[in-house]
């Protein structure tokens, strides 16, 4: 049995024992619970992919709490530099060329010569990695491919027994994972729509933002067709449930089931998503999803609904 703990100075200290051990920790972050080790522990990196059950060809992220801790991991660009500046921390992943003095793990970058970086903003995630002092590689600390999870308890129901600690910071304010944006060509790529909106993001970079095509390869976290599922078969884009199903609503609905935001409110469908996803897949087979606008955050929104959706 794994404990959920509060975070305090003493439980802190217990996780970023654990760290040094090669232990993995589960922490909230802003966007979803990570599981969290060691990023230039090989060993503790190989035991968070055996938790997880995750795929060893799909790369990490590793979070770090300084830009001086960052740019000791990666080279950044002037550009690049500009956007941590704007945007860390918060829900923004960066991929970058390995730095010369970087430490993380080459198993942790899946053996490419890029890293992908984060500095979140939950202070309790901030915390960790100040008590700790070292990059942590933290993907979402779920069974790989389902849910991901945004309490504590959801991680304790995908991962107890498997992890060491798990730190309660309380529900993700954000609720879907960080965007994910590559330094490393002529223009930056859009990876992963996420909790930053897209629109927001290009528009600090000057309208240069390129969408990444889908035959592109796996470069970072997030890009498997097949991905954040529940056991049971949903069908975006519903205009109402079938007999048998469960319904996702959003916005104002007579049709009874669960809704990601009765007032048509992006932020909040976001931050309930992976929560309600969760809640219907303990009760059906199969789930109805209501149409989301694929505009703000509904285009991170309908991206997860959509690996949610693909059977391989």
């Amino acid at each position: 049995m794994t404990a959920i703990v509060p975070i305090q100075q003493g439980t802190l200290s217990l996780a970023a024992m654990h760290l040094r051990g090669g232990g993995l920790v589960a922490m909230p972050t802003e966007t979803v619970y990570g599981l969290a080790c060691n990023a230039a522990n090989p060993d503790a990196v190989v035991r968070l992919y055996e938790a997880k059950g995750r795929p060893r060809f799909n790369p990490l992220i590793a979070h770090v709490a300084s830009m001086e801790i960052a740019e000791q991991e990666a080279v950044f660009s002037d550009q690049a530099r500009e956007i941590a500046a704007k945007f860390w921390p918060g829900p923004l992943t960066m991929v970058l060329p390995v730095a010369p003095t970087g430490t993380v793990s080459d198993i942790a970058r899946a053996g490419l010569d890029t890293i992908a970086l984060r500095m979140p903003a939950h202070p309790g995630a901030l915390a960790m990695l100040r008590t700790f002092g070292k990059p942590l590689v933290a993907p979402s600390a779920n069974r790989s491919g389902h849910v991901s999870p945004t309490t504590a308890q959801h991680v304790k129901a995908d991962l107890d027994g498997k992890v060491d600690l798990i730190l309660d910071g309380g529900p993700c304010e954000r609720g879907i994972e960080s965007t994910i944006v590559s330094f490393i060509g002529e223009r930056p790529v859009l990876l992963r729509a996420g909790a930053l909106e897209t629109s927001i993001l290009n528009e600090a970079l000057g309208g240069t933002l390129v969408v990444r095509g889908e035959d592109d390869g796996i470069s970072a976290p997030g890009q498997l067709k097949s991905h954040y599922a529940p056991n049971a078969h949903l069908r975006p884009n519903a205009d109402a449930p079938e007999p048998g199903e469960g319904w996702l609503g959003f916005g104002s609905s007579p049709i009874p089931g669960t809704n990601l935001s009765e007032a048509g409110d992006l932020r909040e469908a976001a931050k309930n998503l992976f929560a309600a996803l969760r809640t219907l897949d303990a009760g059906f087979d199969r789930i109805a999803v209501a149409h989301i606008p694929n505009e703000g955050l509904g285009e991170a929104i309908n991206d997860r609904l959509a690996r949610a959706a693909h059977r391989d």
